[in-house]
C-alpha cells in the first residue's frame, strides 16, 4: 500500500476518535456543572483543559472551555479542528475511502460549517458530534475491505483511544477523593452502563478503575484498546517474521499491554498518575515508530494534539 494512503487512513482513525472523545469529555463537563451547583466552575474547567494538554491563561469558565475544546477551528484541541483533520485525511485517500464513508464525513462537515453545533445547546452539540463520529466509524467498518488500509485505520483509532482514556484516568487519579470522580470518568468513557451490568451496581473506585484499566471485553478499556492496537500491528506484519516482533511499535505496545494486564491491580493503583503519563508517552513513541516504519516518503501530517 502507498505510504500516503496508509498514513491518511491512520490519521482518519486518530482524528475521528479524538473528536468523539473530546465531545464526550465536554458533555460530561457540562452535565457536571448543571447537576452539582457546588462544583467550582473555574477549577473544573482548568482541570479539563489540563487533561487535554491546554495550559489555561487567565480566568477560565464554561464558555472558554466550549470555545477551546468545542467550536474554535483555530484551537488545535477543539473537536471541530480534529474533525477537519479527519476530513482532510479522507480527502487525501479518496481512492480507498468508501463513497458512503466520504458522504457521511461531508454531511457532518456541512453541519459544522453551517454553525449548527455552535448554535445548539452544548449537550446537544456534543451528542451530535459523538453520534456522527460513531456513524462514520460504523460505515467504515461495514463498507471498507478489512485489508491493510482498514488495519491502519483501526491502529490509529486504538492509539488515540488509549491516549485519551489514559488522560481521563490520570485526571481522575488526582481527584480520586472527590465524590463521583470515578463515576464521572465512567460516563466520559461511555462505560457507566456496561460497568453497572458487570459489577451489579457496585460503584467503588477500585472496581471502576479495574473496569477502565483491565476489562478485556469493554471496547474502551485500556487493555482492550492495547490488544486491538497490537492485533492491528500483527496483521500488518503477516508473513514477515515467525518469532519475536517486528518494529518498535509492536515492542512498545506489547510491553505496555503486558505491564498493565499482568500486574496486580494494587500495584497499578499505587502510582496511577505516573503510569498513565507513561502510557501516554508510549502512545506518542508508538505513533512515531509507526510513521518511521510505514509512512516514510509520505507528505508529513501535523497532528492537532495539544501540548505533550
Amino acid at each position: 500500500m502507498l505510504s500516503r494512503i496508509a498514513e491518511s487512513l491512520f490519521w482518519i482513525g486518530r482524528y475521528l476518535e479524538r473528536a468523539e472523545d473530546t465531545s464526550r469529555l465536554l458533555d460530561v463537563h457540562v452535565q457536571l456543572l448543571l447537576e452539582d451547583p457546588v462544583v467550582d466552575e473555574e477549577a473544573a474547567s482548568r482541570a479539563l483543559l489540563t487533561v487535554m494538554g491546554v495550559q489555561p491563561e487567565g480566568q477560565t469558565d464554561q464558555a472558554s472551555v466550549m470555545r477551546l475544546l468545542g467550536w474554535d477551528p483555530d484551537s488545535q484541541t477543539s473537536m471541530v479542528s480534529a474533525f477537519w483533520g479527519a476530513r482532510e485525511s479522507a480527502r487525501r485517500s479518496r481512492e480507498i475511502v468508501s463513497t458512503e464513508m466520504w458522504e457521511a464525513i461531508n454531511t457532518t462537515w456541512n453541519i459544522i460549517q453551517r454553525g449548527h453545533l455552535r448554535r445548539a445547546r452544548p449537550s446537544q452539540a456534543c451528542q451530535t458530534m459523538r453520534e456522527r463520529c460513531a456513524v462514520i466509524s460504523g460505515i467504515a467498518d461495514s463498507t471498507m475491505s478489512h485489508d491493510q488500509g482498514w488495519q491502519f485505520l483501526v491502529l490509529g483509532r486504538s492509539l488515540e483511544r488509549i491516549d485519551m482514556t489514559a488522560r481521563m484516568i490520570e485526571a481522575t487519579a488526582y481527584t480520586a477523593d472527590a465524590p463521583q470522580a470515578w463515576l464521572t470518568t465512567l460516563r466520559a468513557c461511555g462505560a457507566y452502563h456496561a460497568f453497572v451490568r458487570t459489577y451489579g451496581g457496585a460503584e467503588s473506585a477500585r472496581d471502576a478503575a479495574e473496569f477502565l484499566l483491565l476489562d478485556r471485553l469493554f471496547p474502551r478499556s485500556l487493555v482492550f484498546s492495547l490488544n486491538r492496537a497490537e492485533a492491528a500491528l500483527v496483521n500488518l506484519d503477516v508473513g514477515e517474521r515467525r518469532a519475536g516482533f517486528t518494529g518498535d511499535a509492536m515492542r512498545l505496545i506489547g510491553r505496555a499491554r503486558a505491564e498493565l494486564e499482568f500486574r496486580a491491580l494494587s500495584d497499578v493503583m499505587s502510582d496511577l498518575p505516573a503510569r498513565m503519563t507513561s502510557l501516554q508517552r508510549t502512545c506518542s513513541e508508538a505513533n512515531d515508530a509507526v510513521a518511521q516504519r510505514y509512512f516514510v516518503g509520505a507528505n508529513p501530517v501535523t497532528w492537532h494534539s495539544g501540548v505533550r
